[in-house]
């Protein structure tokens, strides 16, 4: 599997996440992405129905192909709507008359994939991910993945692997399949340990990539404040103020919140990338520059000291600061 760029850009925004956006940010987002170094896209069919990868190919058209690396997503297929029909909105707003419907199948799996190429203006990607199928794994260890390995072999797709929010479940995938890469959201942050447990030491022996998604855990380590959101919901009153803990002793460092939630997946070494999202060009420029912000690493320590971090976690080295993306 070629190296993954290590940083990314998570463009479930560029399906109109939480609120709409013009197609003229949607472009300009991406545009910023290029001039600060990110080199990697994920995207997904369930990110406005195919919104997300529709915006993202018009950005992409005509650049080198060599000069980035893309991710999409199988598992729900969308179709067309019938007249008088809606599809529940999972977040997204003013998307296109398409619904979702969760198809594993062989079939599936290869006519979703070929509708996301369309929609990218693309005839290859260089990562599938099997998209939140935690409660769909029978069909996964029958038909879904056995299909993502063909299309692979076709060179189709160059890695394929698993995205989802649960680590345990991609722990036991890793274990039990030929998997390339994970994309695990919001389970192994500053917050939250959970994929140090169970996914990570998989990962580790079995030489499966991880990227991580959520870093900022749904906004608590971008702004630590009360009624802040944590794992999609409301964030307990303790979670809030162990974040406000970590940004206090980030500041005592003269290190922002935001460049320390970036930089600590990469303390585990099966970690090749994170891909934080971005609602407006402003998010892209400032994740660039927090992902290349010079952190001492006295600070994880201090972190440990003071209880806001486990003992037996790994912490950041010198070495393990990016050097680009």
């Amino acid at each position: 599997m070629p190296p993954i760029p290590r940083l990314g850009l998570g463009c479930a925004n560029l399906g109109n996440l939480y609120r709409p956006m013009p197609d003229a940010t949607a472009a300009e987002i991406v545009e910023t992405a290029f001039a600060h170094g990110y080199g990697y896209f994920d995207t997904a069919p369930h990110y406005g129905v195919g919104l997300s990868e529709e915006r993202l190919g018009r950005a992409l058209a005509g650049r080198p192909r060599n000069s980035y690396t893309v991710s999409t997503k199988v598992g729900r297929r969308l179709r067309p709507l019938g007249p008088g029909e809606t599809e529940p909105a999972h977040d997204f707003v003013d998307t296109p008359a398409r619904g979702r419907v969760w198809d594993l199948s062989r079939d599936g799996i290869r006519a979703t994939l070929e509708s996301s190429l369309e929609r990218l203006g693309l005839d290859r990607v260089e990562i599938a991910y099997l998209h939140d199928v935690e409660d769909h794994l029978p069909e996964v260890y029958e038909t879904a993945f056995a299909a993502l390995a063909e299309l692979k072999a076709e060179k189709v797709v160059g890695a394929i692997g698993f995205g989802m929010n649960f680590s345990d479940h991609l722990g036991r995938l890793v274990a039990d399949l030929d998997v390339d890469v994970v994309l695990c959201a919001g389970r192994w942050t500053l917050l939250e340990r959970s994929a140090y447990d169970d996914l990570l030491p998989v990962c580790a022996r079995r030489g499966t990539s991880v990227v991580v998604g959520g870093v900022y855990n749904t906004g608590l380590l971008a702004d630590p404040r009360p009624g802040a959101r944590f794992h999609y919901g409301r964030a307990p009153a303790e979670t809030v103020e162990r974040a406000r803990g970590i940004a206090q002793v980030c500041g005592e460092f003269g290190v922002p919140l935001k460049a320390a939630a970036l930089r600590y997946p990469f303390a585990h070494p099966a970690v090749v990338s994170v891909v934080p999202g971005a609602s407006r060009p402003g998010d892209v420029e400032e994740n660039a520059e927090m992902f290349a912000y010079e952190i001492p690493d006295a600070l994880w320590p201090a972190l440990v000291e003071l209880g806001l971090l486990d003992g037996d976690l790994p912490l950041p080295a010198a070495a393990t600061a990016p050097a680009g993306g």
